[in-house]
């Protein structure tokens, strides 16, 4: 089984405005309401890629209420822990610009995050464990290496996707797997990572670090995978862009959709591309039409 958690979990709301102004009344075009936070993102492209997950994190109030509805609507499993304040809302504003407001995370007591930590305890080796976003203030930034460390016992596969501090702990826990993009890895460093070649480089140091394979994502230049033995590279696919909401969770999910089928990680890193590009693409997260069809622009070469 392959869990998700958001430990920052959001309805993202997103509104369309023509010619906002700030300061002055505005009307809205059009708006969406989508249950957010890139595990739930990650679970929700598994979903339409035909694999099952099971979402895991904190949730609470009318507004987690509306994202565990959403899941269900889609035939997606969740096992959050509840908390006694409302999940957060983050608008997204979309009119000449893209202004993004995101809204202020519950508290968590410790008594929640045992219960957490209680469900991680059920994990084997055969399952796959996804940590992906930001880490709520009321939670220590340690968070994530401490669910890494609480796993590693099971043997379960751990994929990281964060950032900042988090991120940095992250990496000394060595899990399976890290997707960081090219400003994130370069700020670990404390360089400015830009060109193809710096990629390699300091990808390859986290790989020396003992993390087995790591994936960098680099907008509009594609994606490059690493481990101990190769570097691919997958151009990015022609298309328009539509949407910059959830195109790394993307493929994150698109990576796993394919490795717990087949285990091939070209094959994998291939699907996660396309699945990247099918959703910057869409206006929603990325359909399994839109993959295939991007698919074949996806030619993963060696560098």
């Amino acid at each position: 089984m392959i869990y998700t958690c958001t430990l920052n979990p959001a309805i993202d709301y997103f509104l369309q405005v023509d010619n906002f102004r700030a300061g002055e009344l505005n009307h809205v075009k059009a708006d969406r309401k989508m249950p957010g936070g890139k595990g739930i993102n990650v679970s929700r492209v598994l979903k339409h890629l035909g694999q099952a997950s099971k979402c895991l994190g904190f949730i609470g109030g009318f507004t987690g209420d509306f994202i565990k509805e959403k899941l269900v609507e889609e035939g997606i499993e969740t096992d959050f822990v509840a908390v006694n304040g409302d999940t957060r809302i983050n608008v997204k504003l979309k009119s000449n610009t893209e202004t993004e407001i995101n809204g202020v995370a519950p508290q968590i007591t410790d008594d929640q995050l045992d219960a957490l930590f209680a469900k991680l305890e059920k994990l084997t080796s055969e399952d796959i464990l996804v940590l992906s976003g930001s880490v709520p203030g009321t939670l220590p930034v340690t968070i994530y290496k401490d669910m890494i460390e609480k796993v590693a016992g099971s043997r379960a596969k751990v994929v990281a996707d964060t950032s900042g501090v988090a991120f940095k702990r992250v990496v000394t826990a060595k899990p399976f797997l890290v997707k960081p993009n090219h400003h994130e890895l370069g700020e670990y460093f404390g360089v400015t990572v830009e060109s193809f070649d710096d990629v390699k480089k300091y990808g390859k140091k986290l790989v020396d670090e003992g993390i087995e394979h790591v994936i960098v994502s680099m907008g509009g230049k594609g994606a490059i995978y690493i481990d101990k033995d190769e570097y691919l590279f997958a151009p990015p696919a022609k298309g328009e862009l539509k949407n910059s909401v959830g195109a790394g969770d993307s493929l994150v999910g698109g990576f796993l959709s394919e490795y717990v089928v087949s285990g091939d990680f070209r094959k994998a890193f291939q699907k996660g591309a396309a699945s990247g590009s099918a959703t910057a693409f869409s206006v929603d997260l990325c359909s399994k039409e839109k993959v295939e069809e991007l698919l074949p622009q996806i030619k993963v070469s060696n560098i």
